[in-house]
């Protein structure tokens, strides 16, 4: 009894010893490989967005802060209109008609306040003086639309607010102020497509108040008022307000920018290195929300050539209509690295975190699979027939060491049980071996003398049939023969008419006489045998088509060389190229309408397993194929399909195949696989063949 049969009942089934080491680390690094990556995922996710709401946060307090200056400089404008307005030195001056006296008065208070412009009304809107008078100017030589759209009731209240103001109403205001009112429009990337060149228009903020005399009638108006276009000062102070210098990490630059519209009209943002981006135009997702809807910006926008953070809220005129904008927004490129950087540190830590506890989990788990292993290798080496293998010492101090230690101990008592069993094995082998050889040794020399006893009666059968039918044909052949050339020598030239007929029956004598050569050659193999030499089959197939190739000549079929063959065939070369062209000729006469005939041959050891050493060569065509009839019949002698045949070609080359221990098969071509319509010759030979008297089985079974 072999060990295997022993230890079946101790083999761990399949399913369990192929997947235990994967349940055990899929067990350990689930946790690592799958949990850990989706909180990883999760935290970077939510510390990308984190930080996008920290960023966003910190621009919305920015835009606070901007916007509370702003109210506070338009608040000053009002608080500083009201007050010149009630001055005593106003009321004075204005009483005594001192018109060089108010001129100095507005001149001091606009330097005071920053004001761009202080000018007094009448009540009916007629200008007595402004701060930019001079002493050649009269309030009378002013030039004035005749339609003064600045112009407002006596009504005021001394609030400022923002005007958006034509050109002539600005000159009417302040005509000192013309060279910062054209501004050029720049082509801004994004920015809503326009026709304009220029922006001509003014934002101002404004303010009127009245001025009461002592009767408690309004005496006049005074109007004051801070240009925005390109006052870089406003923008500047409003920019260091926001972002005073050490307020943005990371080498980051803050900006702020008022729009009139959509047009920058007075910013910091740099279209190059000293030039100002005044002019440029935000882009048309920012104008549709805050001007076209009135909502307050507050994400990543692309600012004339680089991203920002940005926070744009519309500014609105007394009436209420959205007039401009107010931006403020820091650089997002060196926040965008720093979270990046962020991200890949923390993604890094868990990578880390992770290797080192994948390491440490798989150590942990090896303890256990690895016994585990060593056991069911030792198994599987004892079934291999390795019953010195063993479990050896495991690392492992546990139950599954103490498990490989008692099965060490279980295949010690196995393999002396095993030893025990197969030493009586081999006693009662070795007794039925010998009885066994014994009987193939005489079956085999039964079988052996009985197949030379057939063979040897079939052919004394066939020569003595043959001898006698050749020597009877032979006589008639030579009388026929002699007369004939007695004929030709008798009638001499008046034979000329029947020289035809004459020769037709020189060539039926001549193919009379090759029948008769034929059987002798098949009924005495040993008197015709020629000499055995090594052959090359590849050059045997060329040759032989050489020889036919008049016959390929006249027609349509291609030739398809397949030689492969490396081995050499024992066999004599004249019968070898006699074997193939008449294969070669069966095969054209099956294409009569042309076809592929296909040579292939290969090496014996490549295709039996017999371990004899042969070459293999297949004739292949393309014509009907053999019917079941035609295969039961192929080998046998004077059976032919044809008109014109003897139906001894194949019955001949079989003969001289198996002289030299091959044979001969004829197949369709479906049966091979090739697909296509025909029939395959195959002939069987070997590189050492038997001799010609001794019996010997074909390589393979002749099949017809």
């Amino acid at each position: 009894m072999k060990p295997a049969a022993v230890l079946r009942a101790w083999r761990t089934p399949r399913w369990i010893s192929s997947s235990i080491r994967n349940k055990l680390l899929a067990m350990a690094l689930l946790p690592l490989l799958v949990v850990l990556p989706l909180l990883v995922a999760a935290l970077v996710i939510w510390g990308n967005a984190a930080y996008d709401r920290l960023l966003i946060t910190k621009v919305r307090s920015d835009l606070a802060v901007a916007r509370g200056y702003f109210e506070q400089v338009l608040g000053e404008v009002g608080s500083g209109t009201q007050g010149v307005g009630a001055s005593h030195a106003l009321y004075q001056a204005l009483t005594r008609h001192d018109l060089s006296a108010l001129q100095g008065l507005l001149a001091r208070e606009r330097t005071r306040l920053g004001f761009d412009f202080i000018n007094l009304y009448q009540p009916d809107g007629q200008l007595i003086t402004a701060d930019w008078l001079t002493a050649q100017t009269t309030p009378a030589a002013v030039h004035r639309p005749a339609r003064d759209t600045a112009a407002i009731s006596p009504t005021g209240t001394g609030q400022a607010s923002l005007a958006r103001l034509e050109a002539d109403e600005l000159l009417a205001l302040a005509p000192h102020l013309a060279e910062r009112l054209h501004i050029p429009l720049i082509a801004t990337r994004g920015a809503v497509p326009t026709t304009r060149n220029i922006e001509d228009r003014a934002l101002v903020m404004l303010s009127t108040t009245p001025v009461y005399g002592s009767d408690g009638n309004i005496q006049a108006l005074l109007r004051g008022g801070v240009l925005l276009n390109q006052n870089l000062p406003l923008i500047d102070y409003i920019n260091r307000i926001v972002y005073p210098d050490g307020s943005l990490p990371f080498d980051s630059h803050g900006t702020a920018t008022l729009f009139m519209d959509d047009v920058r009209i007075t910013t910091n943002v740099r279209l190059f290195q000293d030039q100002r981006a005044i002019g440029t135009r935000v882009s048309q997702a920012v104008r549709n929300a805050v001007l076209g809807n009135g909502e307050t910006w507050l994400d990543r926008a692309f600012v004339v050539n680089d991203w920002y953070i940005s926070a744009y809220e519309p500014l609105l005129d007394g009436r209420g209509e959205r007039v401009g904008m107010l931006y403020v927004g820091y650089l997002e490129q060196p926040f965008r690295y720093v979270k990046y950087g962020m991200l890949a540190l923390i993604v890094g830590i868990f990578l880390v975190v992770m290797v080192l506890a994948a390491l440490f989990s798989v150590r942990w788990a090896r303890s256990i699979f690895r016994p585990l292993e060593q056991m069911n290798q030792t198994m599987q080496r004892v079934e291999d027939g390795e019953t010195s293998a063993r479990v050896g010492p495991v690392a492992a101090r546990d139950e599954i060491g103490a498990l490989a230690s008692h099965f060490d101990q279980l295949l010690d008592v196995i393999d002396d049980k095993t030893r025990a069993l197969q030493r009586w094995a081999d006693e009662l082998d070795a007794k039925v071996n010998e009885r066994t050889r014994e009987l193939a040794q005489s079956n085999a020399s039964l079988q052996q003398a009985q197949q030379q006893l057939v063979k040897s009666e079939k052919l004394a059968a066939i020569g003595q049939l043959t001898a006698s039918v050749a020597h009877e044909i032979n006589n008639p052949i030579a009388v026929i023969q002699g007369n004939l050339d007695l004929m030709r020598e008798t009638l001499g030239s008046q034979a000329a008419p029947v020289n035809a007929e004459l020769q037709l029956l020189d060539q039926q004598i001549d193919r009379m006489r090759l029948i008769v050569t034929q059987l002798l050659q098949y009924a005495r193999p040993t008197e015709y045998a020629g000499y055995v030499e090594a052959v090359d089959v590849n050059r045997a197939l060329e040759d032989s088509l050489v020889l036919v190739a008049h016959l390929l000549a006249h027609t349509h079929i291609e030739v398809e060389r397949d030689l492969q063959a490396t081995a050499w065939a024992g066999i004599n070369r004249q019968e070898l190229q006699q074997i193939v062209i008449n294969l070669l000729i069966n095969a054209i006469q099956a294409m009569p309408g042309g076809g592929r005939l296909r040579l292939r041959t290969r090496n014996r050891s490549e295709l039996a397993a017999d371990g004899r050493t042969g070459v293999l060569i297949e004739i292949s065509d393309t014509g009907p194929g053999l019917s079941p009839k035609v295969r039961e019949r192929l080998f046998r002698p004077f059976f032919t399909t044809k008109n014109d045949g003897n139906g001894l070609g194949l019955w001949i080359s079989v003969g001289l195949v198996e002289r030299y221990g091959g044979s001969i098969e004829g197949l369709n071509r479906e049966e091979l696989g090739d697909g296509v319509q025909g029939a395959t010759f195959r002939v069987w030979l070997l590189s050492e063949p038997l001799s010609p008297e001794t019996p010997a089985a074909s390589m393979e079974p002749r099949r017809a």
